[in-house]
């Protein structure tokens, strides 16, 4: 099985940007270990641009895609309908919990044309959405 986890803008500073929400460690601490512990081919993308994440989630031939929009989650009509447009599963993920933060992080574009949402979990959403996909395909 093939996933590519895409985040979006300012998810390049997990570990060092708002630690008491976002945790310590970094994204790419955690992804060598994920990679180690999964099945599957774990394919990582960051971008801090709406086009280059819409391009990317275009072209995937993936099983699966994790996508943690981030902010663009609650504005980008573009976002949500690339996910709904393309034929790969998406699982959306987000770090904290954004319906327990400011109010314009109440509403996500994407999660009505997502496969499935996890929210709050830290980093260990990525490993249950790998979860999923790796559960799903058996």
């Amino acid at each position: 099985m093939r996933i590519l986890i895409i985040n979006g803008p300012n998810l390049n500073l997990i570990g060092t940007r708002e630690t008491q929400i976002y945790g310590i460690q970094r994204f790419e601490d955690f992804l060598l270990d994920l990679q180690a512990k999964s099945s599957s081919e774990l394919e990582y993308y960051q971008s801090n641009i709406e086009g280059e994440i819409i391009n990317k989630i275009q072209e995937s031939d993936h099983d699966g895609i994790i996508l943690n929009a981030g902010g663009y989650t609650h504005t980008s009509v573009a976002i949500r309908d690339c996910v709904a447009g393309v034929k790969t599963p998406v699982i959306e993920v987000h770090i904290s919990n954004i319906t327990s933060r400011e109010s314009f992080r109440h509403t996500s574009m994407i999660s009505p044309v997502a496969e499935g949402c996890i929210f709050g979990f830290g980093l260990e959403g990525y490993r249950l959405a790998v979860n999923y996909f790796e559960t799903k395909s058996r």
